[in-house]
């Protein structure tokens, strides 16, 4: 007895719930995976050998490389500035604009995707504008090309760089900045030389997430692109659909997953010997390069040194500021980047209420038809239900089982609960489509293949990773002392837990419940390879009907779909939930 007990007061026995459901369901089959790959027994390279002698294979890899990294460029270039002047806002105009970037990252990504089949389709919102002005005589091609599947991807991906990137600027000391100001750097010198290389951690994560994540794109490249856009994980899809072999489709997942790791690996440790400022080298000017140089950049700078100091000395007091049109550009371009986040959700939710048989913008009259033939269509309704009764079988599920995880690692030595942590969030930190393939063969084996029941156990994986993000979050400010002080007052852990610990962490707690049931809701990849003919969720019923037919009544599904997260926002703020932006930084930093 006294053996159990001791059992049970060790942190490591919290997790075992969830190390459980994460080793049968994916860990187990990922190695089985790997070894099916490989042949086992026999062992042999036949199927990557096979994978590499066919050339549209490579150029399918290679294709996918550069998309992946071509959508994470534009979306550093983009979410950098952007998540800059988010910063240097004022406190309620900061909050404003985190607000408007979560709001896209918590859409469904189909429904921002099918946003975009509206606006650039051949009879879309542009082609008819330019239509009705007499631009053009026949639509233009903006559909179904590599461009449109940048705009759709960067659209989804960038939230999630700007995010890391808002949360780690927002932790740097703005008086090193006036510092360098106060000793004559100019504005840019002082950003480069201080800032820049202090907000390389946010870079960093928020550029792998996206490239890792990018990686896996399969829904946004099928809608938005063409045959000669495809990637790898619509190769890997429809090998799954139409094949059953499962070597070659296991050795195709390993190469993508292969690509992931590689890429994490290199980049990740090149930048993280830049995050400590004093192990940096000081930088060389191209100057300092040449021999023959040195001696003309030494009297010139004697020559100028006393202007500078005058001008130091001249500004040395003065207020410092940016200029007045440097204000004006970085405004606008705030501007644009937030109309190009929220517009094409907006543009769907007034189209949804079109009186016209066909979508419009802007709608001929008022009218709530095609939110009448959602709830009086069995189809729609119906699949409704069943991702509603997913999710909230799956937010149970994942809160309980990531909260006791969370818990007990939060009372692990450190290299342990680096470990543990690392092992339990690798689900969400390779590309989706891997995941997926080990989830279905692991079903296969437990006979749970085409089932509600192996649906929830997928979905749970992820699940749990975001409940035990949010919580370990929500613990991190937690003071250990009055636990002991509890137990002092020989309260035993359990009540301990229940009187103390509880209260103190309930927002986090629902916070990833909430997060956690979103995640479900919305998922998609994993659900077209598991669920079978005879399961329709909302997210496949929507995905059927966006590639086979144009049903005006997806308009209305879709605006019901953002209302979610906005709803769940408010049940957060009314929580009293104040983790958000630590669980971005934390789970962008858990990706690297």
């Amino acid at each position: 007895m006294k053996t159990l007990r001791k059992l049970g007061r060790m942190p490591i026995v919290l997790t075992v719930p969830t190390l459980a459901v994460l080793l049968v369901v994916f860990g187990i089959p990922t190695i089985q995976l790997f070894l099916t790959s490989l042949n086992a027994p026999a062992l042999s390279l036949a199927n990557y050998q096979a994978f590499f002698s066919q050339p549209a294979n490579i150029r399918v890899l290679f294709q996918t490389v550069e998309i992946s990294v071509v959508a994470t460029a534009i979306c550093l270039l983009i979410g950098y500035p952007t998540a800059y002047m988010i910063v240097v806002a004022s406190k309620y105009v900061r909050m404003a604009l985190i607000v408007l970037v979560i709001v896209p990252y918590l859409t469904s990504g189909l429904v921002r995707t099918y946003a975009w089949i509206v606006i650039l389709g051949d009879r879309g919102l542009i082609n008819n504008l330019l239509l009705d002005i007499g631009l053009i005589s026949s639509p233009l091609p903006l559909i179904y090309n590599r461009a449109a599947v940048y705009v759709g991807m960067v659209h989804i991906m960038l939230p999630m760089m700007i995010l890391p990137l808002v949360s780690v600027m927002m932790g740097i000391d703005k008086s090193l900045m006036a510092a360098a100001r106060s000793m004559g750097a100019r504005p840019f010198t002082a950003f480069w030389r201080v800032f820049f290389p202090l907000s390389m951690p946010g870079v960093r994560s928020g550029s792998l997430l996206v490239f890792v994540i990018c990686l896996g794109f399969y829904i946004t490249p099928a809608a938005l692109g063409g045959l000669r856009d495809a990637m790898l994980s619509t190769f890997i899809a429809s090998q799954v659909q139409t094949s059953f072999d499962m070597g070659r489709v296991a050795a195709s997942a390993f190469i993508l997953l292969a690509v992931g790791v590689v890429v994490v690996s290199v980049v990740g440790l090149d930048l993280s010997r830049a995050q400590d400022p004093t192990t940096q080298r000081p930088r060389r000017s191209w100057l300092s390069l040449s021999p023959s140089l040195g001696a003309p950049k030494r009297c010139l700078s004697q020559f100028l040194a006393p202007r500078r100091a005058k001008r130091w000395t001249a500004r040395l007091y003065q207020a410092g500021g940016d200029s007045r049109w440097s204000k004006i550009v970085g405004t606008v371009f705030l501007v644009l980047v937030m109309f190009y986040l929220l517009f094409p959700e907006l543009l769907v939710v007034i189209m949804s209420f079109s009186a016209g048989k066909f979508l419009e913008f802007p709608p001929s009259g008022f009218s709530l038809q095609w939110y009448r033939s959602f709830f009086t269509d069995p189809s729609w309704y119906n699949a409704a239900w069943t991702s509603i009764q997913i999710a909230l079988v799956v937010a149970t599920l994942s809160t309980i089982a990531g909260t006791l995880a969370a818990y007990g690692l939060n009372a692990m030595l450190p290299r342990v609960r680096s470990f543990l942590t690392m092992m339990i969030l690798t689900p969400i930190t390779i590309p989706v489509i891997a995941v997926g393939i080990s989830i279905y063969f692991g079903l296969i084996k437990l006979g749970l293949l085409n089932s509600i029941t192996g649906i929830v156990l997928a979905h749970t994986i992820g699940g749990i990773c975001y409940v035990v993000v949010i919580v370990s979050a929500a613990l991190v400010n937690f003071d250990p002392r009055l636990e002991q002080a509890a137990k002092s007052m020989r309260a035993g852990p359990l009540r301990t837990f229940m009187r103390v610990t509880l209260p103190l962490i309930r927002p986090g707690i629902i916070g990833g419940a909430i997060f956690a049931f979103l995640a479900s809701f919305d998922e998609l990849v994993i659900t077209s390879l598991i669920a079978g003919p005879t399961i329709r969720t909302l997210p496949l019923k929507m995905w059927e009907d966006v590639r086979h037919q144009v049903d005006p009544t997806i308009a209305a599904v879709a605006a019901l779909l953002m209302a979610l997260p906005v709803f769940c926002l408010i049940v957060l703020y009314a929580a009293g939930w104040r983790s958000g932006p630590r669980v971005l930084r934390t789970l962008s930093e858990r990706a690297t």
